[in-house]
């Protein structure tokens, strides 16, 4: 049985940005809405442009029960080309993948998006050459190598007017005054300075114009090998110890060149351990920290959990949720990405040494510990315009080859790994577990993640400052001629209407240290998928944090071989790191202080926001957070007014600092999983065949023997 709307009778036209153009379409297109076993959707056209993916039914048209959190560039049923992970055919009832040429064209369309939504399309009822232009437009612009130049960024940036919102507080790190700032703003300038060396990109095209190095080296070493070698610096902490990185010498080297590479190391490093600089302790990141190849495996299986087609197959992943969840790996990557984060803060924080990150480029995994270490113990990063100077000054700027990572031009899938979005994950822990301590929300990480893919931004776009700073000319329409006028993802106002901005901001930020520590229990709701490991008898107890496992493991890696000849290990009591993380732990909280996350199994959690927001069956309406979160709102809505009748009795102007509260409209019926999940959305049952729960039944210690489950208070959405 088909459950229908009416072929729209009425011509829906795609809404175009500047530069955009209309490549193919196809009518007479049923979208499925995917949310059960039935075949409920509606008829529409599918359109394909060199932007985005597009289907527009009659609800297109309408502003009718139009969504608070709208974004204006990409709606609920488009799909950037960028977005597109995998396209699938149906054929006579079997999936097939579709790639390059094709010589028979499928009846149904599925197309699995990088941000985790899964679109059902249905062709039987299409024209037959409509369906042949619109299946191979899709395939071929969505899925086959292409130039730089032909993104969408550059005909966006040629064709649209650049009236960006100059309001801005995030440093971009292009001049050499921001870098001298921000040595100012960390008390770094008295051992350290900003060069000037790399101007013209003489020195490397990998390393940014401007960047900043210990003030005893010297031109000359810059020079010597392309910028390798030399430790560049990252912050300072108040103490006076720094965390720099530094990119390595390729390892496949003659002995006479592998000689003279490690005496201009041994020079380096003697210069940079003498007074007035702290201990040296280097870590090369490529051997205590998972490769980027295990990162992007272990992340292909865990997005695979998520990418649901169908109410069937939730409910069959969810009698081994556990032991799928855990054979992914993904949550023990971002735990073993913390813990080396906690071991960098101690260095600085405790032994007032130095930490020099070491890797072969310096512009991945060095990205995301000295970004994670930063956030933790700098209260600056952790409000958006820092947070966001922290993305310019260690990834844009830093030359993170976003284009190679995020496969943006599909020229190698070798390249591809989701290092920004690890960092993203980890960031979202110490957000869930100390909410007041950041001024941003987990919906704006949310919204981040997904502008990975949204090409109108330069920010994400380029593998460096040099490869972002030569392909800026280029023929404007506008002006006739002159360089492209780029986008930053920074300037919120592009996306979201001054409403929609509201919810990137956290009301509850905490303006002023607090010394309480409370920590507010989430009610425990029933039905619901939990979203992290549990303990299981199979493996040690981790009552005492992750140490008791593996404490053999640390003192041997991080507090071994790896630390430096500068700092003889035996000196350094074994349990230094963790009496640091438990003594931290028993003190309350200054959420302007050092923060350190907990790391203990299951206090590494899935982002459920982002994973489950496309899954009804996930949802809990009128729960989660989100329900104490109203109630809040409502409240500080209630206080705000009265504070500005306040200052009307006393004639006194309102402070502009007052902070803009969304409205929840009808906060009853909102989703777990809100602003993303839509209020019409219901979870239904599972539509499984009786034998299949017959089977489950008969196996009563099937759940035990994959998935043993403790009670844990708090691990629920």
């Amino acid at each position: 049985e088909i459950h229908i709307k009416e072929p729209i009778e009425k011509e829906v036209n795609p809404h175009l940005l500047p530069g955009e153009l209309l490549l193919c379409e196809a009518s007479t297109v049923y979208k499925y809405m995917q949310e059960d076993g039935s075949n409920r959707g509606s008829y529409g056209k599918l359109v394909c442009t060199n932007f985005k993916i597009s289907f527009l039914d009659d609800d297109s048209a309408s502003d009718d029960n139009e969504p608070q959190f709208k974004n204006k560039i990409v709606g609920e049923n488009d799909i950037t080309l960028q977005c597109v992970d995998q396209i699938y055919g149906v054929y006579d009832e079997k999936k097939k993948l579709l790639t390059g040429q094709l010589r028979k064209y499928p009846e149904k369309l599925i197309i699995y998006c990088k941000d985790l939504r899964v679109f059902n399309f249905c062709l039987r009822y299409t024209k037959e050459e409509e369906v042949k232009r619109i299946v191979s437009g899709i395939v071929h612009h969505s899925q086959t190598p292409k130039l730089l130049k032909r993104l969408f960024l550059f005909s966006y940036a040629s064709a649209a007017p650049n009236n960006t919102d100059g309001g801005n507080q995030t440093v971009m790190f292009e001049t050499l005054e921001d870098w001298r700032d921000e040595l100012e703003r960390t008390k770094g300038n008295v051992k350290y300075k900003a060069v000037t060396t790399n101007e013209g990109y003489r020195v490397s095209e990998k390393l940014p114009l401007y960047f900043v190095v210990p003030i005893c080296i010297s031109e000359e070493s810059i020079l010597k090998y392309d910028g390798r070698g030399i430790p560049i610096w990252c912050w300072s902490c108040h103490n006076g110890a720094a965390l720099l990185k530094m990119s390595a010498f390729p390892k496949e080297q003659d002995d006479s060149t592998s000689q003279m590479q490690k005496a201009f190391l041994d020079g380096i490093y003697k210069t940079i351990s003498k007074p007035p600089y702290e201990l040296l302790k280097m870590d090369d990141l490529s051997s205590s920290l998972p490769s980027l190849q295990d990162i992007q495996t272990a992340y292909t299986r865990f997005k695979q959990l998520f990418l649901i087609d169908n109410s069937t197959d939730f409910w069959a992943t969810d009698v081994k949720w556990f032991s799928l969840l855990e054979s992914t790996n993904w949550l023990e990557i971002i735990r073993r990405v913390l813990k080396k984060a906690i071991e960098v803060a101690e260095c600085l924080e405790i032994q007032h040494t130095n930490v020099l990150l070491i890797e072969e480029s310096a512009t991945d995994l060095c990205c995301v510990i000295s970004s994670l270490v930063q956030v933790m113990m700098d209260s600056y990063s952790r409000t958006k315009s820092g947070f966001q100077s922290l993305i310019q000054k260690e990834w844009v700027v830093g030359g993170h080859c976003f284009l190679d990572r995020c496969n943006h031009l599909h020229k190698s899938e070798k390249e591809e790994a989701p290092v920004f979005l690890l960092l993203l994950n980890c960031v979202w822990q110490l957000v869930q577990q100390y909410p007041p301590a950041f001024e941003f929300t987990e919906t704006y990480l949310t919204v981040l993640s997904d502008s990975l893919y949204v090409p109108i931004f330069s920010t994400f776009f380029f593998n460096s400052q040099h490869q972002r700073d030569t392909n800026t000319s280029g023929e404007s329409l506008k002006t006739q001629s002159g360089p492209f006028r780029f986008l930053t993802v920074w300037d919120w106002s592009v996306q979201f209407d001054p409403k929609a901005q509201a919810f990137l901001n956290n009301p509850l930020y905490a303006e002023k240290p607090k010394p309480d520590k409370s920590q507010r229990k989430t009610a425990r709701f029933k039905h619901q998928r939990q979203l992290s490991l549990p303990l299981t008898q199979a493996k040690p107890s981790t009552k005492r944090g992750f140490f008791r496992e593996e404490t053999d493991h640390l003192i041997k890696n991080i507090l071994g071989k790896r630390i430096g000849k500068f700092i003889n290990s035996s000196d350094e009591p074994p349990n230094s790191l963790r009496e640091f993380y438990d003594s931290w732990h028993s003190k309350p909280v200054d959420y302007h202080g050092l923060l350190l996350p907990r790391i203990d199994g299951p206090e590494i959690k899935v982002w459920a926001q982002r994973y489950l927001r496309w899954i009804p069956e996930a949802q809990l309406h009128g729960g989660g957070t989100i329900a104490t979160a109203a109630k809040i709102l409502d409240l500080m809505e209630e206080v705000q007014s009265l504070q500005v009748k306040m200052d009307e009795e006393h004639s006194q102007a309102v402070s502009g600092d007052v902070r803009s509260v969304p409205m929840l409209r009808n906060s009853a019926r909102l989703s777990s999983l809100f602003p993303f999940a839509l209020l019409q959305r219901q979870s239904v049952k599972p539509a499984l065949p009786t034998s299949t729960w017959k089977d489950l039944e008969d196996e009563d210690d099937l759940v035990k023997r994959d998935d043993e489950f403790v009670d844990l208070s708090g691990d629920m959405l």
